[in-house]
């Protein structure tokens, strides 16, 4: 009897491709495309393209609603983590919270013990009996990072097949086979938020909440200017302030609570410590933090070497060797052993 997996279909190559290589392994394949946004009504463009992929592939396909779900999940944690002064990553509490748990719970419904997606990144099991999320075979295309928070239970029951390949290697899959999508584009942008603009969607969403102007203001306080509203800005953020200093400026702390926005220098903008909440033990058990390992403060940080402390609380102080930029609160810290995922967690 065939193994059944369920493979999680976003319209795209990667995931297509992933159902393609696990039907030639010989499982019992069911595609599943998780509605999370759909605001105006209409079927969104992944699940007309998924559908025609499920069709191409010879393979059962569902389409599941989970906008209920992904309301509360990630887009209120999202509006609430910036009204707090907090710059949050909802792809890393999606991944945990809505597909991993959601799809691994219908999933065992119907008799499938793993479910798959097309996350570029391998699933290897230490000698301490821990599983761990692991580079792919292609540094250009790793998505380790976005993953760091799945659990023990969800990584042993998860497989991902293209992880063993090149972002290319998949194209080319796609093309020979014919599948649908082989030349779709792939999606960049927060899946809630397409056109980026972060501040117009947190207007539209929480308008009564939304705080107005305020101050933009240097470190010692001096008052240079007036913001838009702190919902608008990140740490680190040079561009659009709409202010004019003679030389580049950037975003260094924002504060809700005053409505203020602390305008600094590049040097401003570096810091050599964090501490991180909610943490997730992946590849390292609870308790067991190791001195010394690579950390990333957001998906495009190539990594730094830094120093670990459990803190009595269940938080972690990092300690990089070197100052890192722009380190934002509401992002996430991943630490790493080599290409292995150790954990991580949120950055306060």
């Amino acid at each position: 009897m065939k193994k059944k997996v369920v493979v999680g279909l976003s319209g795209g190559v990667d995931s297509s491709v992933a159902a393609f290589l696990l039907k030639q392994q010989g499982y019992e394949v069911l595609g599943v495309t998780m509605l999370m946004w759909a605001p105006d009504g209409k079927e969104p463009r992944s699940v007309t393209d998924a559908r025609k992929v499920a069709e191409h592939l010879g393979i059962s396909y569902y389409v599941l609603d989970f906008t209920t779900q992904f309301q509360k999940e990630v887009v209120d944690y999202f509006t609430s983590e910036y009204l707090e002064g907090r710059t949050p990553n909802p792809c890393n509490v999606c991944n945990r919270r809505i597909k991993w748990e959601a799809l691994m719970e219908w999933a065992g419904e119907r008799g499938a013990e793993y479910i798959a997606t097309g996350h570029y990144a391998r699933i290897d099991k230490l000698e301490n009996g821990r599983y761990t999320i692991r580079n792919s075979v292609t540094a250009q295309k790793d998505q380790t990072y976005a993953l760091y928070n799945l659990t023990q239970n969800q990584l042993a029951h998860t497989i991902l097949p293209v992880g063993e390949y090149t972002k290319d290697e998949i194209r080319r899959i796609a093309q020979e086979q014919g599948i649908p999508v082989a030349h779709k584009s792939d999606s960049q942008d927060i899946c809630f938020i397409p056109d980026g603009d972060y501040g117009a969607f947190l207007e539209r969403q929480i308008p009564e909440k939304i705080p107005g102007e305020g101050n933009f203001v240097l470190t010692d306080g001096t008052v240079i200017g007036r913001h838009k509203g702190v919902t608008h800005y990140t740490i680190g953020q040079r561009k659009g302030l709409g202010i004019a200093m003679g030389h580049p400026v950037f975003v260094c702390e924002i504060r809700p609570e005053t409505n203020e926005v602390v305008i600094g220098e590049n040097e401003d903008i570096f810091s050599c410590d964090l501490i991180c909440r909610d943490v997730n033990y992946m590849g390292m058990e609870e308790g067991n933090v190791p001195g010394q390992c690579m950390a990333k403060v957001r998906y495009a940080h190539k990594g730094d070497m830094c120093t670990l402390e459990q803190l009595p609380d269940g938080n972690i102080h990092v300690h990089f060797e070197r100052p890192v930029r722009a380190i934002t609160p509401g992002q996430s810290v991943v630490f790493y052993d080599g290409e292995c995922v150790l954990g991580g967690g949120v950055i306060t």
